[in-house]
């Protein structure tokens, strides 16, 4: 190849750079812009399809070198990272929503999995890499976002819409805000569900790259109302590595598939336990569990959670571990996550896999 210093051959040096999730190059895929070339000096943007790239600093580090190899004689390269998300794909635009690019619902097949806990910090992670993000608190009867997110007081009405309350750098919505805390919300199905559809008709949500549901454990009517109101962009499920939980899991998989709603992956929650005093890894609940039930459902293994006091703690007073902890190993894990989250969300985008709102009919069983 031609060494000279111009546009096409900076662009033939990018095509060596590949996207690991998509297997295209990056120039193919249109994330190369603005390159400019001045005296010697190259300097482009790689615009990303999530500021929460796993793999960021690999491809400008990959790019750089792409270039100098071929281009020895190039100057100075600098490299502006960039993100735009994408939109999921669907069969129509959706009046409710609209400012919202991708919709995710965290999921559990039984309660005490961390399922909340997991949401959010799965939600200030990606605000802390620069997303626009939403949080539902989609649990009325359980509802503890307010808590784990530091809130304490109740939403503001702007042109007739309930405005989200905002911590840690995300928009959040719960029943919590709305009714006493030491009194039960005691309601029959349809208002739980009528409460779902009102956090997402009534709120000024503005414009999100992400709006996670923090949902009920189980497979009921909430869950039902959500898939049949939005066509969901992905799900993702939480669980613990012993057989019960795994074992709830696999129904919770199946529900969304189910639905036609894409699973984005598996997130095993207090996967072991580092002793303090020793160091020594324990698997107080089994070990793999996590793996080995998103290698047999054919999903994608998101990653493991360790059992860890500070998680709690955050939890409890309004910190999240990702902020009350913000370059721990612990918290470097969940931040992995969150990217590998939302990566399964681009490669889906980027494949045009549609998805869409369902029509489920009940049946007496007769």
């Amino acid at each position: 190849m031609s060494n000279i210093l111009n546009k096409e051959n900076i662009l033939t040096a990018l095509r060596k750079v590949i996207d690991p999730d998509l297997g295209k190059d990056i120039v193919s895929l249109g994330f190369v812009k603005d390159v400019k070339i001045e005296n010697k000096d190259i300097s482009f943007k790689i615009e990303l399809t999530t500021p929460a790239c796993p793999v960021r600093e690999q491809f400008k580090i990959a790019a750089a070198k792409a270039i100098r190899d071929a281009m020895p004689e190039a100057g100075n390269i600098a490299i502006e990272m960039t993100s735009s998300v994408r939109q999921a794909p669907q069969l129509k635009q959706d009046d409710i929503l609209q400012g919202v690019k991708n919709t995710i619902a965290v999921a559990s097949g039984k309660g005490g999995v961390g399922k909340s806990t997991v949401a959010v910090n799965l939600a200030v992670s990606l605000a802390q890499d620069g997303a626009k993000v939403g949080l539902i608190d989609a649990d009325i009867y359980g509802p503890s976002i307010p808590l784990m997110m530091g809130i304490n007081e109740r939403p503001k009405i702007k042109n007739q819409k309930l405005m989200p309350l905002e911590a840690h750098g995300v928009k959040v919505m719960s029943i919590g805000f709305l009714v006493d805390p030491n009194q039960a919300v005691i309601w029959r199905g349809p208002m739980a569900s009528g409460a779902i559809k009102q956090f997402m008709t009534d709120v000024d949500w503005g414009d999100l790259d992400y709006l996670i549901f923090d949902l009920p454990p189980g497979t009921g009517d909430i869950q039902l109302t959500l898939v049949q109101t939005i066509p969901l962009s992905g799900a993702v499920i939480v669980t613990t590595p012993q057989d019960i939980s795994l074992a709830d899991a696999r129904k919770g998989y199946a529900m969304f598939e189910k639905v036609n709603v894409p699973i984005l992956g598996i997130v095993e929650n207090m996967s072991y336990f580092i002793c303090s005093h020793c160091g020594e890894r324990e698997e107080i609940f089994a070990y793999g569990g996590g793996q080995n039930a998103a290698k047999e459902l054919g999903t994608t293994f998101l990653g493991e959670i360790p059992i860890y006091t500070n998680i709690r703690i955050g939890g409890d007073e309004g910190l999240p571990i990702v902020v009350k902890e913000k370059d721990t190993p612990h918290t470097k894990i969940i931040k992995e996550i969150a990217r590998n989250m939302v990566a399964q969300l681009s490669i889906r985008a980027m494949s045009g896999k549609t998805t869409q709102k369902v029509e489920i009919k009940l049946t007496s069983g007769k």
